[in-house]
């Protein structure tokens, strides 16, 4: 029988594991400083996380599904830990970047561990809600990491607020190894069966919307402070501050789709919350291409992202494992996550690239398009549900 308890030991862990990983997004103007970096550059940075993350999805994913959650989670907290400390000592680009893909690594336990812990601990008809809970641990882990790191610079040496964090995780992680049971896997390390999963059309339309989703969400959390200060003249403590306010209404905005979904009822619900979430940002990041500029409509503009393209990801998942067996959410998720962060890895050099050579109106056009792609998909999904 699923409760609460389980919902929110597993939220709260998401929460740790995501302080560690958006570290790198939070960070951006500050390792471009520290390393005398371009915008393309910092793009690369931030590849580089993504593609230590993406690389170790599918095994993640079966780990899970053959032991259980537990096990994943808590490794992978205690990794995410020792690898930040790594970022934080990297004496070169180069090294940054090798510290940056082991961070990544690290956390690929996170969506299929997580994922697969709330679908056993929701309370019955409150799948979609505990989804939403559990994914407000990404946003309120990602807010969190932007004050740490961004205010702790402010007084202390940049690398200050990536040891804290460190600590944090690691004390998280010995708490969780003690408290939560979790559920139990196949009891076998086996590739997942890529081959079943692609005869299931709703859920190859929901990877391939993922994929224009995480062009989009990857895009906004690369270069949200970049944005807040080269063209809106924001401090990089305000600049901050703007990322971590989008994470806030990215949490308000998932636990509300969650509700929403559950109460359209299973994958088809929470679909539709998705798309109309989605067709909301797309206007804001067309706001964006063609009026951008001062403070305040800045920090309305991605105030009210954090609602639609942050808020969306937790009915993304609560569909791509309705749509599939229970057995196969820990592959179903990977397969999710690795195309959200295809689109991630595409997306910030390509957008570092755009500023530098047209500007930023025109890479925020270059996302609106990504994110109508993906409302077209998900509503190819919901006729298929």
């Amino acid at each position: 029988m699923g409760s609460w308890r389980g919902v929110g030991a597993v939220a709260g862990w998401q929460t740790a594991a995501s302080l560690c990983y958006y570290t790198i997004f939070a960070a951006t103007g500050l390792v471009r400083d520290a390393f005398s970096l371009s915008e393309s550059l910092v793009g690369v940075f931030l590849t580089a996380g993504i593609v230590g993350y993406t690389l170790v999805l599918f095994p993640s994913g079966a780990a899970v599904d053959g032991y259980g959650e537990k096990p994943a989670m808590v490794v992978g907290l205690l990794a995410l830990a020792v690898a930040l400390l790594g970022v934080s000592f990297a004496p070169s680009y180069a090294l940054l970047l090798g510290a940056t893909a082991l961070l990544g690594a690290a956390y690929s336990t996170a969506m299929p561990a997580s994922n697969r812990g709330i679908v056993a601990a929701a309370p019955a008809g409150s799948t979609n809600l505990a989804m939403g809970v559990k994914q407000v641990g990404v946003t309120v882990g990602s807010g969190a990491s932007s004050l740490l790191v961004t205010g702790i610079a402010v007084v202390a040496a940049w690398q200050v607020g990536f040891w804290v964090i460190a600590a944090i995780a690691i004390a998280y992680a010995l708490v969780f190894a003690l408290r939560y049971e979790g559920s139990s896997g196949t009891g076998r390390l086996e590739w997942p069966e890529l081959a079943g999963l692609g005869e299931n059309r709703a859920y190859v339309a929901l990877v391939a919307a993922g994929l224009f989703m995480g062009v989009s969400i990857f895009s906004m959390l690369g270069y949200t402070v970049l944005y807040a200060q080269d063209v809106a003249g924001a401090s990089p403590a305000v600049a901050g501050g703007v990322l971590a306010l989008t994470q806030v209404t990215g949490s308000i905005g998932r636990i509300g789709a969650g509700s929403l979904a559950d109460r359209l009822g299973g994958a088809r619900g929470a679909a539709i919350v998705a798309l109309v979430q989605l067709s909301g940002a797309v206007v804001l990041f067309g706001l964006l291409a063609s009026a951008g500029g001062s403070l305040a409509l800045t920090v309305v503009v991605f105030v009210a992202l954090g609602l639609t393209i942050h808020g969306s990801p937790g009915v993304f998942y609560s569909c791509l494992s309705s749509v599939v067996a229970e057995d196969d959410i820990g592959a179903a998720t990977a397969g999710g996550q690795t195309a959200l962060n295809v689109g991630g890895l595409v997306a910030p050099p390509l957008f570092g690239v755009v500023v530098e050579s047209v500007g930023y109106s025109a890479g925020w056009a270059f996302v609106a398009v990504s994110t109508v792609v993906a409302a077209a998909l998900l509503l190819v999904v919901t006729r298929r549900l």
